[in-house]
Formats: structure tokens, sequence, C-alpha cells
């Protein structure tokens, strides 16, 4: 089956031909499906699910670092206010503790849907490229006999 002109002029880079014939083979091809013959190409798009693991795992581990700073913080700053009521130091000091808490929240429930995410993305690809791969292999043509 040819492909239309305007796709033959997309894929191969070559014009389409006056008078009504048919232009050349398309130069489509999909990244590593070398034949035995040398034909196909090499990847363009390489997959490892090992970046996007990795990178949930740190994600997690940010989160579990940010959630002990959190309570760090809090008990750190346990019982500067009493006795010191009316200070405008004590005041200063609780609006930063609160500005603080709520940054160091953010990053913490951030991390934390990064985390899912992430590693989610890494499974479903890895999933992808071997489902990919097995219907790959299913259209594949037998190999003749005798090679």
């Amino acid at each position: 089956m040819a492909l239309s002109a305007q796709w033959e002029e997309l894929f191969a880079g070559t014009p389409p031909r006056p008078g009504g014939q048919e232009p050349p083979a398309a130069g489509m091809r999909l990244a590593s499906a070398n034949g035995k013959d040398g034909s196909g190409g090499a990847p363009d798009i390489q997959f490892s699910k090992s970046p996007w693991s990795s990178a949930g795992k740190v994600a997690g581990e940010l989160r579990t670092g940010t959630a002990g700073a959190l309570a760090d913080l809090d008990s750190a700053s346990e019982g500067v206010t009493a006795g010191t009521e009316g200070f405008g130091a004590t005041a200063a000091l609780e609006e930063i503790r609160t500005t603080w808490k709520d940054r160091l929240g953010a990053v913490r429930d951030e991390c934390g849907r990064l985390d899912g995410v992430l590693k989610t993305v890494g499974k479903d690809f890895g999933e992808v490229d071997v489902k990919v791969g097995n219907d790959m292999k299913a259209v594949a043509p037998a190999e003749p006999k005798g090679r």
C-alpha cells in the first residue's frame, strides 16, 4: 500500500512526482526495528524505568526529611513564647515560624505527591515498553527456514 503524495513528501522529504507517477517508497522506519538485512535505524528514543523510580525515591526521602524538619521546628520553638507575651521579638519570631511551617509543609506535600507520580510514570512506561515490544514480536514475519 503506497502512501499519499502528501505523506510521502512529509516522511521521505521527496516532492511528489508529476504526471501521477507512484512516489518512491516512504523513508519512514521504526527506531530499533533493525531487520536481518540491516534495514531500520538506531533508536531515537530510549526508555529506562530507573531514572523515574530514582527520582520518586529521592522525592520520598525529601518528604520524610521535611516532615522531620517540621517536627524539629515545633519542638525547638516550644515554650519560646511563654513569659514573653507582648514583646515585639516574640511576635516576629512567631510570624517567621509560621511562614516556615507553611513553606516546609508545602514542600513536604509536593514531595509526597511527586514520589507517587514519578514512580507511577516509570512503572507505566515500563509496562508500555514491554507491551509494544510484545506486540511487535507478534506481528514480525517468521524467519525463513534454513537461515
